[in-house]
């Protein structure tokens, strides 16, 4: 070709339409990390004549597992509804890792995983499609949201179930498919109630482990439970809630330090009553090992905390007791639940 002749015009090339830019990632809130997990000053709500809650006031740290513990119709799940921003309080103000929910609902709803004692879902979905709904909803990407849910599927034992309709599961199964889909978006706050309902023991267990393993992670957790054995084995906090108020809020080590019955187990009920004797431990009742449940003959010493009941115990082998077994008569939540003004009262129960 030579410089005179022109080169010979090259077809356009039509790209189509202009590809829009993907959509940036949800920005997740983190609130203030100086700030504890909730906060509850002074909150009071009502329904109508029933004041529901009564100037309630509590904190619960990051970090740690927080027992929310009362009498039925105290005000445990109005509160919880409060701090899941599901439900406004008429008095007093609520701040979820320093957010209030009145001025950002959206981003306190995205903190919080909320389970709570009713387990509501989309019978027609399938346990899968429920935890995948459940990741859009909280605007999580599409990759992230394929990745959570075969992991949640696999921590909870719901593998099995994944292709199952959310309709014909058992009130187990659901409860764990309830606390899947609260951890479905990783929240810093989990709000728990009644969490144990309907499990078996080796789902109770697999319960502790996820709250003690989220708390360590740095999630604030609140956790309302009847069954009080299995609350104190994951709760580092206590708060004692009556009549829609705070009645007491404490550790459950300073609980540890507290008198309470503890309960001493022999194989010779002459040998047991003799060492007591000896100790000037008297007025204890001996149960014969032919009427105990145990088949070992008991007694039960009121203990003042545990350091107490270590040296009871050494004592009580010194003396030749033939001690076999040594432990509190009841849980350390339980005995302070049980000595509380909310249990005495007719129809706490």
């Amino acid at each position: 070709m030579t410089q005179h002749q022109q080169e010979p015009e090259r077809p356009q090339q039509h790209a189509g339409p202009p590809v829009p830019p993907a959509p940036p990632a949800p920005v997740v809130p983190v609130g203030d990390p100086a700030a504890p997990g909730i906060v509850v000053d002074r909150v009071s709500r009502a329904f109508g004549a029933v004041q529901a809650v009564s100037g309630m006031s509590l904190t619960a740290p990051r970090g740690q597992v927080t027992a929310l513990v009362g009498p039925n119709g105290c005000g445990k799940s109005t509160l919880m509804l409060m701090l899941a921003s599901l439900l406004a309080p008429d008095t007093g103000t609520v701040r979820i890792c320093g957010i209030d929910p009145s001025v950002d609902a959206r981003s306190v709803k995205r903190l919080v995983g909320w389970m709570p004692d009713q387990f509501g879902t989309w019978d027609s979905l399938r346990v899968h499609e429920v935890l995948e709904v459940v990741g859009a909803a909280y605007e999580m990407p599409a990759a992230a949201i394929r990745t959570r849910v075969p992991e949640l599927l696999d921590l909870l034992d719901l593998e099995p179930l994944a292709s199952r309709k959310a309709q014909v599961l058992s009130r187990g199964q659901k409860q764990r498919l309830g606390l899947a889909r609260s951890l479905m978006h990783s929240p810093q706050v989990l709000i728990l109630d009644e969490p144990a309902s309907g499990l078996d023991p080796a789902s109770r267990r697999k319960l502790q482990r996820i709250v003690r393993e989220s708390a360590a992670a740095g999630a604030t957790v609140l956790v309302s439970s009847h069954i009080l054995s299995e609350l104190e084995e994951m709760a580092d906090n206590v708060v004692l809630m009556d009549s829609g108020a705070l009645v007491g809020q404490t550790s459950v080590q300073e609980l540890a330090r507290r008198a309470q019955p503890w309960r001493a187990e022999s194989s010779d009920a002459a040998a047991l009553r003799s060492a007591l004797e000896t100790l000037g431990v008297r007025g204890v009742p001996i149960v014969e090992a032919s009427q105990s449940t145990s088949g070992r003959a008991q007694a039960v010493v009121e203990v003042g905390g545990e350091d107490q009941a270590e040296r009871l115990l050494a004592d009580l082998v010194g003396a030749g007791a033939r001690i076999v077994a040594f432990s509190p008569a009841a849980g350390r939540l339980e005995s302070a639940y049980l000595t509380s003004e909310a249990a005495q009262r007719r129809g706490a129960l």
